[in-house]
């Protein structure tokens, strides 16, 4: 949806967020960063883009009910369905990325502490344009896809 925060999903590393990583304090953001170091305690511009890690613990998570003002892109003709919601932590980064469920992924089917893995998403399209976002998808316990909606964890 927003230009530079993932990468396409057919680059060799795959469908990924992008962060950016201060090279004084070592501090990652996302979104990105272009200008200055978001940390507190830091003056540093010199900053890198990284990709973030594709997995991550869900930290919390919720269904949402009511529809996102702009930038997010809905039709207003259309009734809204509501969404779930998961906050994922990523280890690496030291951060929580907040984004929404793939379909099908109700609250029924998390717990905090499960494995999540960022996949593509299409937010909506029409004639001239498909906006893409990132969605978070459950991982099973054994590595298989985790796509459910309401299976038992």
């Amino acid at each position: 949806m927003v230009p530079g925060w993932f990468t396409e999903a057919d680059t060799g590393a795959g469908f990924r967020l992008l962060g950016t990583r201060c090279g004084t304090c070592g501090a990652v953001f996302f979104p990105r960063e272009d200008f200055f170091c978001r940390a507190p305690d830091c003056d540093g511009t010199d900053l890198t883009e990284v990709p973030l890690s594709p997995r991550g613990t869900v930290w919390s998570y919720t269904d949402g009910r009511y529809r996102p003002p702009p930038p997010y892109v809905s039709d207003p003709e259309v009734p809204w369905q509501p969404r779930t919601l998961i906050a994922v932590e990523l280890a690496a980064e030291r951060m929580v990325v907040l984004g929404q469920a793939a379909p099908g992924v109700s609250v029924a089917a998390l717990r905090v502490g499960m494995e999540a893995e960022l996949v593509p998403g299409v937010l909506g399209e029409d004639a001239e344009t498909v906006w893409t976002t990132w969605w978070w998808r459950p991982v099973e316990a054994d590595g298989a896809d985790g796509a459910g909606g309401s299976r038992d964890r």
